[in-house]
């Protein structure tokens, strides 16, 4: 079977758990669907793939100035723009959206390492 197929449908699937539970103990996010959760889980995998990055990239230096806090503004705003995208899953606002994206990368970030996908392996060349 291919590795990277599972790792991605075990990415999806965390991001859709994440943003599930998010939606049950946060009154500023619904889905109106299950159909939006998935493809809100979906969307949010690929914009954190290929658009967060060049963006943390791009304010590098306010980032630094304000000690990494910035990269939690990034966070949100990739969460309202998934928002914004699919039909169905609302955000109330900005600060809604700041600490739902805030606990949806800490949750996948827990559930990931418990399933072993965050391991970091250190090998020694000889």
């Amino acid at each position: 079977m291919n590795y990277g197929l599972v790792r991605f449908l075990i990415f999806w699937g965390v991001n859709t758990l994440s943003l599930w539970v998010a939606d049950e103990l946060f009154s500023g996010i619904s889905f109106l669907t299950l159909q939006s959760l998935f493809i809100a889980g979906l969307l949010l995998g690929i914009v954190n793939t290929f658009i967060r990055p060049l963006l943390v990239l791009l304010t590098l230096p306010l980032s630094v100035v304000t000690l990494g806090f910035f990269v939690l503004v990034i966070n949100a705003l990739m969460l309202l723009f998934v928002a914004w995208l699919v039909p169905g899953f609302v955000v109330a606002g900005f600060w809604s959206g700041f600490f739902v994206a805030l606990f949806v990368s800490v949750l996948s970030f827990i559930v990931n390492s418990l399933i072993g996908i965050n391991r970091v392996s250190v090998r020694r060349h000889q």
